[in-house]
């Protein structure tokens, strides 16, 4: 009779107030999708989604795409940035790859290498999701060539 109890427990609720935490020192080689906050100290190989804020420290190394909400930047990032909403690039960051944002604040010091794409958040980002894998190819092509 029990797998007619209405009272199923499917597992943890999600919890938008916890906070996801990658310190420094680890590294990651694959994909991360959260629907919370997320920080990132450490090293991710891999494409980082998430539907609310991302912060990633002086210490992070991302080597792939990213797509989120709110985006604050402050170590280094290889690959491409889509943001719905605020994108905050720090003096200590270092972007190597195309973003698109609907708002962008870039301090004075920090390096940004690629092209850039304000765009409103709920209309043309839609698009622009679909096009993701291919700006990620194009990506890596045209840095395996610049590195040969």
């Amino acid at each position: 009779m029990a797998m007619f109890n209405a009272n199923k427990n499917n597992g943890p609720v999600f919890n938008p107030s916890n906070l996801n935490i990658i310190n420094a020192g680890t590294t990651i080689l694959g994909d991360l999708s959260s629907e919370g906050d997320m920080r990132i100290d450490g090293t991710v190989k891999g494409y980082i989604s998430s539907k609310a804020r991302l912060v990633l420290g002086p210490t992070c190394r991302i080597e792939g795409d990213i797509k989120a909400a709110n985006v604050e930047i402050s170590g280094e990032v290889n690959g491409n940035i889509f943001v719905s909403e605020l994108l905050t690039v720090k003096a200590t960051a270092s972007i190597n790859g195309d973003i698109v944002s609907n708002k962008l604040i870039i301090e004075a010091g920090a390096e940004f290498n690629g092209k850039c794409a304000m765009k409103d958040g709920k209309n043309s980002l839609k698009k622009i999701v679909n096009e993701e894998q291919t700006a990620a190819k194009t990506f890596d092509q045209s840095t395996k060539q610049a590195l040969q």
